[in-house]
């Protein structure tokens, strides 16, 4: 890839938009939020996260007519099977509140001790070349953590106030951008689709 590539971030979230542009910063490449091409929120009417990454991925390359770049990641509990999983967004309901999502998750997992508070982020990562690429590019990686009886922490967002790192003693909410960006689920995920893009010399 050169530097004068541009590629189409398939999100409205401000969270994810800030932490894609911080980690871009050095990759010598420009990173276009979808809001510059009129594209709204696609309707997230997959199954999995890698089913809604590529509907969010395939609108923002077809309106854009750039490559596209979309995740989908949400929050996997083991106590509650899994949710609240791909509706992590809007596990409270409409409209998207991360304060409310983390009130009813506090609430779902009254009385549960020990490693039934077990949990862990996904993020489902997919590149497309143009809106009918065939060959779509896709990583997913885990963030393992536990969640916390009460916030902690006053950065990050979604569940981040929540979800405990037993090994750093934080929060996410308590770490750095760096920091964050250097061992999360999405950093992790930006870090594996850089190498399969290397791999495959895809423009």
């Amino acid at each position: 890839m050169t530097s004068t590539d541009e590629l189409v971030l398939a999100s409205g979230n401000p969270g994810k938009i800030r932490e894609f542009g911080q980690l871009f910063a050095s990759l010598g490449l420009r990173i276009r939020p979808q809001s510059d091409f009129g594209v709204a929120d696609v309707e997230e009417t997959g199954l999995t996260f890698v089913e809604n990454a590529l509907l969010k991925a395939r609108e923002a390359s077809r309106a854009s007519g750039l490559p596209a770049l979309a995740d989908d990641s949400g929050l996997e509990v083991d106590a509650l099977a899994g949710q609240p999983g791909i509706y992590s967004a809007r596990f409270a309901g409409e409209p998207k509140s991360d304060r409310r999502n983390n009130a009813k998750l506090i609430e779902s997992l009254k009385g549960v001790t020990g490693s039934g508070r077990s949990a862990r982020y996904w993020c489902a990562l997919v590149y497309l070349r143009h809106a009918d690429d065939p060959v779509p590019l896709i990583v997913q990686r885990s963030w393992e953590g536990e969640i916390l009886e009460q916030p902690r922490g006053e950065g990050g967002f979604g569940y981040d106030p929540l979800f405990w790192l037993p090994a750093l003693g934080k929060s996410v909410a308590e770490l750095d951008a760096e920091e964050k960006n250097r061992v999360s689920h999405r950093g992790r995920a930006l870090d594996a689709m850089l190498a399969a893009l290397r791999e495959t010399s895809r423009p």
